[in-house]
């Protein structure tokens, strides 16, 4: 059973952030959520481990409210 990595993992987060920010940022909004759940399924895949996908989409859930 694999465990969710919660600590920062990146030598450079913000750099990370805004690549991810400038992934979407001249998109329409139905595209930027297709290239979201794209890259979702990318890292998912790469992860590979279902038991820590769930605790990932659980603690991206948390405190969200509908």
């Amino acid at each position: 059973m694999g465990e969710l990595r919660q600590d920062l993992g990146f030598d450079d987060a913000d750099a990370v952030y805004e690549a991810l920010i400038d992934m979407i940022g001249d998109l329409d909004d139905d595209t930027a959520r297709l290239v979201m759940a794209k890259l979702i399924l990318l890292l998912a895949n790469h992860v590979g481990d279902a038991e820590v996908i769930d605790q990932a989409i659980a603690a991206a859930r948390k405190d969200v409210s509908d």
